[in-house]
């Protein structure tokens, strides 16, 4: 296992931990501003540092994500070479499109659903579908 790959990992696997972590975790259980029984605002959980950043984790999360998987793309990883390429490639345009159509099925209506972290980003959820896109473009210029 190379240096490249272990930081590809700790990097996906960090920004997937840090935005559940922040959803389960901290964030309270209606939203930021949600009113509880007694009438007063919802409090976050957890350290100050990540009920501060409110939304920002979201961003934290997903660039550390999509940082992860950009250096996965390289040849001296196992996705960046030979069929992991292609894997990668692929995975990554059909999570893209997915997490749009979810968005726009799901999401987009009177009556919105209410799905984890897709709910909380709103139109956000395009930028996230599309950035999962750019890395599928980072696999295929890998492509042999």
């Amino acid at each position: 296992m190379s240096a490249r790959f272990a930081i590809a990992l700790l990097l996906i696997l960090g920004g997937i931990g840090w935005i559940v972590y922040y959803y389960f975790g901290i964030r309270p259980t209606d939203g930021f501003g949600s009113i509880g029984a007694d009438g007063k605002v919802r409090q976050p959980g957890g350290p100050s540092f990540f009920a501060d950043l409110e939304g920002k984790n979201y961003l934290i999360g997903f660039i550390a994500l999509f940082l992860g998987l950009m250096i996965s793309a390289h040849p001296k990883t196992p996705l960046g070479r030979g069929r992991g390429v292609v894997v990668g490639m692929l995975g990554c345009f059909l999570i893209g499109l997915l997490w749009i159509c979810v968005f726009y099925i799901f999401l987009t209506g009177n009556d919105p659903k209410d799905i984890p972290i897709l709910g909380d980003l709103g139109q956000k959820n395009l930028f996230v579908g599309i950035g999962f896109m750019a890395v599928g473009f980072a696999f295929a210029t890998r492509w042999e």
